[in-house]
């Protein structure tokens, strides 16, 4: 099993990339994190998908992680901006047919590029995701946009710790709070981009496109949901997927916002189940 981290050059900007290697003929994976993790989130679930011979690639998304941390001005960090941006990068690894993985508040930018790609999408997979235009963003991070306030917020490392255990429900290992700290670390460009992505995540919006589109959605898609997610509101989202036959939902009682971080021996075995299934 062999993870590899890279970063990929694209445009003017770079992605960090960590990836698995492709051992079988399905195709292969897109995994994207929220805010304010970045593709280290998935690295309980990496491993699994390449003992199953998958590949996988999990980018931080721009501005998070090790990323590019481009200036306001350069980048507006708009869902559109994060759309073309997110086009430039699949053009750019040849990715024209993949399942999507997505979890989390600006993940759902991945949920916009399917619905308007839809040829490129072989499956879908959504973890603890904002889907319906009720969903509001979280006080906890709703603070981050205050001007001034928000500045200071996000130079605090530890914001990070707050954010995740609040999320999760559950203590994070310190090593791995360190791993996400990192980029709040090395400068003030990681809270600068945290800051700017939160203000301009334009909820109502995008969050009524990705409604109206997955009422009609057509692909086989799989809905992880961590029931006791202090943020989303999971009767929406049952009712959601009751309305589609195409979206089947499915329970993790006692998992909250962050399933991946503690509940990855129940989601692993769902994810690359639902990947092989014959018939859906």
């Amino acid at each position: 099993m062999t993870i590899t981290e890279t970063t990929l050059p694209v445009g003017k900007l770079s992605w960090y990339l960590r990836q698995t290697p492709q051992s079988c003929e399905d195709p292969p994976i897109l995994l994207l994190h929220g805010i304010p993790a970045h593709s280290y989130t998935w690295r309980k679930i990496l491993p699994e998908l390449a003992k199953a011979g998958f590949g996988a690639i999990a980018p931080d998304w721009l501005g998070f992680g090790a990323s590019a941390k481009p200036d306001h001005r350069d980048f507006d960090y708009t869902p559109q901006a994060y759309l073309n941006a997110l086009t430039e990068l699949l053009t750019t690894l040849d990715l024209s047919y993949f399942s999507l993985v997505v979890q989390g508040f600006l993940a759902s930018v991945g949920i916009q590029y399917a619905l308007t790609h839809p040829e490129a999408i072989h499956r879908l997979i959504i973890l603890n995701t904002p889907l319906v235009k009720s969903a509001k963003l979280p006080w906890s991070m709703g603070q981050w946009t205050i001007p001034l306030a928000g500045e200071m917020l996000t130079q605090d490392p530890l914001l990070i710790d707050r954010t995740l255990e609040k999320g999760s429900g559950f203590v994070i290992n310190e090593p791995d709070l360190a791993q996400y700290r990192q980029p709040f670390l090395r400068n003030s460009a990681a809270g600068r981009s945290l800051m700017t992505a939160t203000r301009n995540l334009q909820l109502t919006q995008s969050l009524n496109q990705i409604e109206l589109g997955l009422a009609t959605w057509t692909k086989p898609t799989l809905i992880l949901w961590g029931m006791a997610d202090p943020w989303l509101n999971s009767d929406s989202i049952e009712n959601l997927a009751q309305s589609n036959a195409n979206l089947e939902f499915r329970k993790l009682p006692l998992a909250k916002h962050y399933p991946q971080e503690h509940w990855f021996e129940e989601i692993n075995p769902k994810i690359i189940n639902f990947l092989r299934r014959q018939s859906l």
